[in-house]
């Protein structure tokens, strides 16, 4: 376990944004972080779990209290065919590379996505037509109620759009997530149809699991949302005390990813939308439709921003994506998120929900 204090948290965000950390303890085996958790609670200090730092927008004056970086290494097959037992810090996308190598399906379409194992059940990661909760079979957690190592099953997790229990709750810290994949060499069905344009499928078709993620990786870099890593020689978590690996000239990079979640309206405030904005039924009877859409007709096209040289603004590539163009402020971003959020309320009577954590800071 190493410990630094006073360690920018801006220097471990993709956002590049956050004040110091009062300490910095960073942990490599999952003893460290059943350790560390439990003394943190015993002695009320006020704890930060961090993986990868790509969900999160930290307050400017930083975090008075413990922050834990989970680094934990280590991927093992399970006891039956094509599962796996994944450490919580080791590097999501080097997993699905991993996967991919392997012949597996199930996580190809998740390409490029950013930040470590341990976080992927917790916001129930997803991108073109795929979600992390399709494929969890249970995950090793800490209870910090009551202490103790357990297992918590997929059914316990609360899985649903861009959520779970583990978001809503502190209770549980991921020490490591069991994947169940499949294994078919004509791979998954994609289902979503700028994917399969891109592969030149029909959706519903099945793909190679190495073509959709040569054509995942493509479009993320298109639209800024590829933080490019180094090539993938061993599956491990990146060094704790390195930065994330942001392509230092193309500041759309600098994100939190998509800052905001589509909207799943009841029927009747969907049916009070353009009739144009994007709809797609939704399993409980709801409408899902477009946070892209809906922010761009309300006025806030690629590249807006307040002022001539706006150092917070939408990214030029995507409009999901609310970007540091360098030096900006948490509160320059948080400034840009309010004023997108009440214009797209203003002309839809739609509230737009953030994705990122929040840290320190409220909306």
């Amino acid at each position: 376990m190493r410990e630094l204090s006073g360690v920018a948290l801006a220097e471990l965000t993709s956002l590049h944004l956050g004040g110091p950390a009062r300490r910095l303890l960073i942990a490599t085996s999952e003893a460290e972080v059943v350790e560390t958790v439990r003394a943190a609670d015993d002695a009320g200090e006020p704890l930060l779990v961090l993986g990868g730092g790509s969900n999160v927008v930290v307050a400017d004056d930083g975090f008075d209290g413990t922050v834990l970086q989970i680094a934990t290494t280590g991927v093992e097959t399970g006891p039956e065919p094509h599962t796996l037992q994944v450490a919580a810090g080791v590097d999501w996308d080097h997993l699905v590379a991993l996967t991919v190598e392997q012949g597996m399906s199930g996580l190809e379409a998740l390409s490029g996505i950013p930040g470590r194992v341990g976080a992927a059940p917790i916001q129930n990661v997803g991108a073109y037509g795929q979600e992390v909760a399709a494929v969890v079979r249970d995950l090793r957690v800490l209870d910090r109620r009551s202490g103790d190592v357990v297992t918590l099953p997929a059914a316990g997790c609360g899985f649903g759009y861009r959520d779970s229990v583990l978001k809503r709750s502190p209770r549980y810290v991921v020490l490591a997530v069991s994947l169940a994949l499949g294994h078919d060499p004509l791979g998954a069905a994609v289902r979503y149809a700028e994917l399969a344009r891109a592969l030149g499928v029909e959706v519903g078709d099945p793909a190679p699991p190495r073509d959709v993620r040569r054509a995942v990786l493509a479009l993320r870099r298109r639209k800024g949302m590829l933080l490019e890593p180094p090539p993938p020689a061993a599956l491990l978590a990146r060094p704790a005390h390195d930065t994330l690996d942001h392509d230092a000239h193309d500041h759309d990079t600098w994100s939190a990813g998509s800052f905001f979640t589509n909207p799943v309206l009841p029927e009747a405030a969907a049916a009070g939308l353009p009739p144009e904005a994007p709809r797609w039924p939704s399993a409980d009877g709801r409408v899902k439709t477009s946070a892209a859409w809906l922010i761009e007709q309300a006025g806030f096209g690629k590249g807006y921003g307040r002022g001539h040289d706006p150092r917070a603004r939408v990214s030029t590539k995507h409009t999901l994506a609310l970007t540091n163009t360098g030096g900006a402020t948490t509160v320059e971003l948080l400034d840009l998120a309010r004023e997108i959020r009440a214009g797209v309320a203003a002309r839809f009577a739609v509230t737009l929900e953030i994705e990122p954590v929040l840290v320190g800071v409220t909306l």
